[in-house]
């Protein structure tokens, strides 16, 4: 059981990292071009990345052909809708305001398990839980910049971000019922080339053209990016499919990725200071963590003592 655990936990952190870190590369590329056309360039490389890995063409467009509509149902939610609403919302709030609202994915995605997959329900001890985690990126966030909410443009930011949430949970139990019928990486790579393809096709009449000439830096932050996507969504796609993994529980660990981007960014950008309240909400958000693991194995235990005795009372 704990090497279960473990190898699901490892790279589940593992993704959640690569994730954090994208915000630094994101910043980067983006001074020097627009936000759609940066995503589908970004996705449409990645998709082509993990074609090697695919086990062939022939099998790659055989089993996109087979299961055409898990395909195109992922490529339109986890990549065309989810970043075309992410990058429009960051653009338009107070970066600590947006990193609380994406801070709380894992709840909605919760929520949206809770209804749509047997056997990944809520109860208020679980609920619990994810509230104290929440509470925690509260904290991080707040730690790291005050913000304050004025305007239409920031409250469509808002309502931008909530729906990137919504939609996150969607997919991910998109791809852990009906993904399972086609081989991960193939999922992963088709759908994010379709929906670069999609995001780029898009981004041309609302942005207009980019020029192809550009300095080092942005071709820095966009083949890492890319290179980020492709294992980290991968990763991703491999864990949801995997039997006896709840999508709520995976996506438990992504309460991570705001607090190993905002160690990241106290790192690496001049001007980011840590503070108390970023320190308390780290330590809340570890605590959470561990406080859900534990739930997990005392459920587990609970479930087989059950087990025992309603076998012994039959014998």
């Amino acid at each position: 059981m704990l090497i279960k655990r473990t190898s699901t936990s490892i790279p589940a952190i593992f993704a959640c990292l690569l994730w954090a870190s994208a915000f630094v590369g994101i910043k980067i590329g983006l001074e020097y071009t627009t936000p759609l056309n940066f995503a589908g360039l970004r996705f449409m490389i990645s998709g082509l990345l993990i074609l090697p890995f695919v086990g062939g063409l022939a099998t790659y467009f055989s089993a996109i052909r087979k299961h055409w509509k898990i395909v195109v149902l992922i490529s339109l939610l986890q990549t065309f809708l989810q970043y075309a609403l992410f990058y429009q919302g960051i653009n338009r709030v107070p970066a600590s305001l947006a990193a609380i609202i994406i801070g709380a994915q894992p709840l909605f995605i919760a929520f949206v398990a809770h209804f749509l997959m047997p056997g990944d329900s809520l109860n208020w001890k679980k609920l619990l839980i994810y509230f104290f985690g929440f509470s925690g990126i509260i904290l991080v966030s707040l730690g790291r910049e005050n913000f304050s909410v004025s305007g239409e443009a920031e409250i469509s930011g808002i309502i931008f971000l909530i729906l990137v949430n919504i939609i996150a949970g969607f997919s991910n139990v998109f791809v852990a019922k009906d993904g399972r019928k086609i081989p991960a990486l193939v999922l992963s790579s088709s759908s994010m080339l379709f929906g670069g393809l999609l995001l780029y096709l898009v981004s041309i009449p609302l942005e207009g053209f980019t020029a192809l000439r550009q300095p080092p830096p942005y071709y820095y932050s966009l083949f890492y990016l890319s290179a980020l996507s492709a294992v980290a969504i991968s990763i991703w796609f491999i864990l949801l499919k995997r039997p006896g993994v709840k999508v709520s529980d995976l996506n438990f660990w992504k309460f991570l990725i705001p607090l190993l981007g905002a160690v990241l960014a106290w790192i690496i950008l001049p001007g980011e200071k840590i503070n108390i309240y970023a320190l308390l909400g780290m330590f809340i958000i570890a605590a959470s963590l561990v406080l859900l693991n534990l739930y997990k194995q005392w459920h587990s235990v609970k479930k087989r003592l059950k087990f025992a005795i309603v076998k012994t009372n039959k014998s």
